[in-house]
């Protein structure tokens, strides 16, 4: 996959853009001067796998408090302000390692530099973002809302190129999926900027994951996108975790159990379902990349099994083990689990 050239950022020690890997982002739920519970919050992201992590900053408590979590936080931080500018300069100085906060919000001229002024002395990226829900009402009248959403975006980055200030990152979001591809299509012809997908608002469980993966997916397909979020109402560690599945999907990130499994019929031989959830809930450890096949019938299951790293098909006298193309041996249906726990056991490391 030929991915968009990009100029290169860092968000802490976290690398965006430049065609280094995609990035996956998250945003706490705790409120940020609850130190403690955004800290646990934070570490429970980092271990399901984000790269990088957003702090709402709503007052100034919150951005001081950025301080006390960057000491313990595994990941580099992001403030999330809007409007008020003293809360940008707070969160800088207690350490955050990157700002969300749009330029033409902010009401005055001298109020911008000494943002961009604060951020360029210590390599702090800004993250210009545009929701379509949000666009000034200027904009979006009488033309496309992708339209006006770049717009929108571009004229909050010339406020920081005219101030000498080009460490950027961009994000246009919407919760009409065609519209947040269309617009991010119509950005990367315009500028280098490293690029943040995301679908916003896009609801719970099954229509949320929809959503992000057809947006996200359909762009990062493209070669458009440098780091991601999945919005999802909820814990954040699961949009972490359909983040990785959208990346390991397309190939641009290997790493976890990939469970090839038949939707089962008439023709399946055991109880596919119960024995592929209880192996992919104890495979949630696993960090190396391992495709393992657990196939219900002998129709597609020797094919399956033969291309993964290992797996079971299963007929009407048993269940084969493969490993790695090869039949290792005959095992029973009441073993299929604990032999497959037992092969993956190699790969945990």
């Amino acid at each position: 996959m030929k991915r968009r050239k990009t100029r290169l950022i860092r968000i802490g020690d976290m690398p965006v853009g430049g065609g280094t890997p995609v990035s996956i982002q998250s945003m706490t739920s705790t409120p940020t001067k609850d130190i403690k519970s955004t800290l646990d919050e934070i570490k429970r992201l980092a271990i399901a796998g984000c790269d990088i992590v957003r702090v709402g900053v709503p007052d100034m408590e919150s951005a001081v408090a950025i301080r006390d979590i960057k000491r313990e936080s595994p990941l580099p931080v992001v403030a999330d302000i809007h409007f008020d500018y003293k809360l940008a300069l707070e969160s800088i100085k207690s350490g955050a390692d990157g700002l969300r906060i749009n330029p033409g919000n902010i009401k005055k001229a001298e109020y911008i530099r000494d943002i961009a002024d604060a951020c360029k002395d210590l390599c702090i990226p800004i993250r210009v973002g545009v929701n379509s829900g949000s666009l000034d009402k200027s904009l979006s009248d009488n033309k496309p809302v992708a339209v006006a959403m770049v717009e929108s975006a571009l004229g909050h980055i010339q406020i920081l190129e005219e101030l000498d200030f080009f460490d950027i990152k961009v994000s246009l979001k919407s919760s009409d999926v065609n519209v947040m591809i269309e617009a991010n299509r119509l950005f990367a012809e315009t500028r280098d900027y490293p690029i943040h997908l995301g679908v916003t608002e896009a609801g719970v469980d099954t229509q949320a994951i929809v959503k992000n993966s057809i947006g996200i997916g359909v762009l990062l397909s493209e070669g458009i996108g440098d780091t991601l979020r999945v919005s999802i109402t909820g814990d954040p560690v699961i949009e972490v975790e359909v983040g990785k599945l959208i990346l390991r999907t397309l190939g641009l990130r290997r790493e976890g159990v990939e469970i090839i499994s038949c939707p089962t019929c008439a023709r399946k031989e055991f109880d596919v379902e119960s024995v592929v959830r209880d192996f992919d809930k104890m495979s949630r450890n696993v960090k190396d990349y391992v495709k393992v096949a657990i196939m219900g019938c002998v129709v597609n299951g020797p094919g399956e099994a033969r291309e993964a790293d290992f797996g079971v098909a299963v007929g009407k006298n048993g269940a084969v083990l493969f490993r790695k193309g090869e039949v290792v041996k005959k095992i029973t249906k009441d073993d299929i689990l604990k032999v497959l726990l037992e092969e993956l056991s190699v790969y945990n490391k």
